[in-house]
């Protein structure tokens, strides 16, 4: 095995992560422009591409866990992680798990009243 062997297992570069989170922000965008939103309304409300990336990497994640949601220790666990395999998505990742009280619809922050 070389050393290489040994480094996390990244689903893809941070690029192309970040291309397909643009793609898919665009889109979300594209529809409901078409639905006859203000984009005053809602464009704040979006979550950002590095939020998006990491959003897909916290997936993959539960997905890879079995799917069961995280609780609020593991969901910090994961995100640290994201930020340490991808230092440039730190500020992101910091971000998210600042925001315990957000006004985003699709806010991660975990909640033990969800119940």
């Amino acid at each position: 095995m070389s050393s290489a062997d040994h480094s996390p297992q990244r689903r893809a570069s941070l690029e192309l992560l970040r291309a397909e989170a643009a793609d898919e922000l665009s889109v979300l965008i594209a529809e409901r422009l078409r639905g006859g939103e203000d984009p005053w309304d809602f464009m704040e409300d979006l979550p950002s591409v590095d939020e998006l990336v990491v959003f897909t990497l916290r997936a993959e994640n539960i997905a890879a866990n079995g799917g069961s949601r995280p609780n609020a220790a593991r969901h910090y666990r994961v995100l640290r992680q994201i930020s340490l395999d991808y230092p440039e998505l730190t500020t992101a990742v910091w971000r998210l798990l600042g925001e315990a009280n957000t006004h985003r619809r699709w806010d991660a922050t975990v909640r033990v009243d969800a119940s």
